[in-house]
């Protein structure tokens, strides 16, 4: 406590300006004291405007005081440097680059721990006492340490702004307001301020409950990760266990084969060397009687040979040659035959339904908000070898395909007979009216064939798998839907068609069409192709399902084949 005293006694005996103990201490009229060149270099600076004023109390003195030295006080700092406590106040309270420093400091700015909106002054914690003192400086208005004071200043005539112009929107002085914002809507800073301080405080109820609803979006999705992740997870385990089944059956398909192979080749084997046996004991049989007639050729004796012949020379009981029926090079080659068979529609039934899965994986979307920007499509190829770089092998579906078509050259090409039908069974998506054909393979992604055809009329088509099959409407017909499109095909002349719209095509006669196909981009281009290729028609659409690649044959004998390109 003693040291916490003088202390205290040392702060009062301390300049104000310099916060050094007074040299050569003056006392102002007003009761503050100051050291005699602090305060005169001080009052220096008010010269012009011939009123001095106290750097405390902000008291004014006119004119300038004749100031004399205070013994008293010149006494009481010599004892407090006898007692060796002339210490510099705490040099943590210095002000530094960052911060805003007292105005009132001379020398050791200190740092500013409040500033005036009224005196736009920064003041330390000593130089701010007499706002809390003296009566008409309690009235001011404190702020934390603001090194934008100045803004607060009009430029035009230098005093504090305190109204506000709405017409303006912005802040201006009192003479202003009579000046160049005459008749503008004018109000007092402060009760913009309160009409703005309702409005923020809106806005932040605004962003809070937006804060809130997003918190719970957040909420939402990660719950919604959660579902992804546990609906993956699971879909992956199902597949897995559906594909091992499909495996298990397939080894137990693989195994019966080898069984039955296994089996039949052991009673065949038994069958042959069976009758291998047989013939190895006639053979055996047949050269003791050939050895019996040879020695008996050999005899002399007339009579024993007439007597032993007629025994030796009847013929012995001879196997089954009927038995003997070899089909050369058949053996098991068929079963191979058959296995491959099963392996290329397995293939075909994969190709088919892959689509679907995949398309099934592409379609989980969880996000109901707007879509994203499309990407930009890849550029359509310039040149023949070009678009083979996305050739599809095309074959034609025998479900589908009307009994009038006959399918040949392992399903890739349709010929339209006369008048007689063939033997497909019944199926749900064949056509049963027009003469008509999809293929089995569905198309996304960018692919391309080539058609071949004859004949008088073809159309090259592609449609959705859920076109109409059965009857005679117009929504069986390609290109008469929304469901297809399709190019008619003839020695003169090509025409585009879809959904009942048609336009006349112009191009060089060929008997190959070319058809390009980027079902995401919604590009569907036919083209003419000879020595060069010439597009005849491009589509611009979006395509909401798979495709497939369909011929319509209008009259008897036309015919196309899907190429085999490499």
């Amino acid at each position: 406590m003693a040291q916490k005293g003088v202390h205290l006694d040392r702060e009062s005996l301390s300049c104000s300006i310099c916060l050094d103990l007074l040299k050569d201490p003056v006392a102002v009229s007003c009761g503050h004291s100051f050291c005699m060149s602090c305060i005169q270099s001080y009052w220096d600076t008010e010269d012009e405007k011939k009123i001095y004023s106290c750097p405390q109390c902000r008291e004014t003195f006119r004119p300038r005081p004749v100031l004399k030295k205070n013994t008293m006080l010149a006494g009481l700092v010599e004892e407090v440097k006898k007692s060796g406590l002339q210490a510099a106040p705490d040099g943590s309270s210095e002000a530094g680059p960052e911060d805003v420093a007292c105005d009132f400091c001379s020398g050791r700015k200190l740092k500013a721990v409040k500033s005036c909106l009224q005196c736009l002054v920064s003041y330390c914690q000593i130089h701010l006492q007499p706002h809390f003192e003296v009566a008409p400086l309690k009235k001011h208005k404190l702020v934390e340490p603001s090194k934008k004071l100045q803004e607060n200043i009009c430029s035009r005539h230098d005093e504090v702004m305190k109204m506000f112009c709405r017409t303006d929107q912005k802040s201006i002085c009192s003479l202003c307001s009579v000046d160049q914002h005459k008749g503008h809507d004018t109000v007092s800073a402060a009760a913009e301020r309160a009409k703005r301080q309702k409005d923020l405080e809106e806005s932040r109820e605004n962003i809070q409950q937006r804060i809130q609803d997003r918190e719970e979006d957040v909420k939402l999705l990660q719950q919604e990760v959660e579902a992804i992740n546990g609906s993956a997870d699971k879909a992956v385990d199902h597949s897995q266990e559906i594909f091992i089944q499909l495996i298990r059956l397939m080894e137990k398909r693989r195994s019966d084969v080898e069984q039955q192979v296994r089996s039949q080749q052991e009673r065949e084997v038994s069958r042959v060397k069976e009758l291998q046996e047989k013939l190895e004991q006639e053979i055996t049989e047949l050269k003791r009687k050939d050895a019996d007639l040879q020695k008996l050729s050999l005899t002399e004796d007339h009579n024993q040979f007439l007597h032993s012949y007629p025994s030796l020379s009847e013929p012995g009981q001879p196997a089954d040659s009927s038995r003997i029926n070899i089909r050369p090079l058949r053996y098991f080659e068929e079963v191979t035959a058959a296995v491959s068979e099963v392996r290329e529609k397995l293939q075909d039934l994969l190709t088919e339904t892959w689509t679907n899965v995949s398309q099934a994986v592409t379609e989980v979307d969880v996000l109901l908000s707007e879509p994203p920007e499309p990407a930009e499509p890849e550029p359509e190829p310039k040149t023949r070898a070009g678009f083979l770089r996305y050739s599809q092998r095309i074959t034609l579906d025998p479900n589908t395909a009307n009994r009038n078509l006959l399918l040949s050259d392992g399903n890739r090409r349709a010929t339209r007979t006369l008048g007689q039908l063939q033997s497909y069974p019944d199926h749900p998506d064949r056509f049963t009216r027009w003469f008509q054909v999809l293929s089995r393979e569905s198309l996304t992604g960018r692919c391309y064939w080539e058609v071949d055809w004859s004949g008088v009329r073809v159309y090259v088509a592609v449609a959705y798998k859920t076109i109409r099959r059965d009857g005679d409407s117009w929504d069986c017909l390609f290109g008469l839907n929304d469901k297809s499109w399709r190019l008619f095909c003839s020695k003169d002349i090509y025409r585009f068609g879809h959904n009942k719209v048609f336009t006349d095509v112009s191009g060089p006669p060929s008997s190959r069409v070319g058809v390009y196909l980027d079902h995401r981009a919604g590009i569907l281009s036919f083209y003419s192709v000879s020595e060069t290729m010439t597009l005849l028609h491009r589509v611009q659409t979006t395509f909401t399902e798979p495709l497939h690649a369909g011929l319509w044959f209008w009259s008897y004998g036309a015919s196309a084949e899907f190429i085999e390109m490499k």
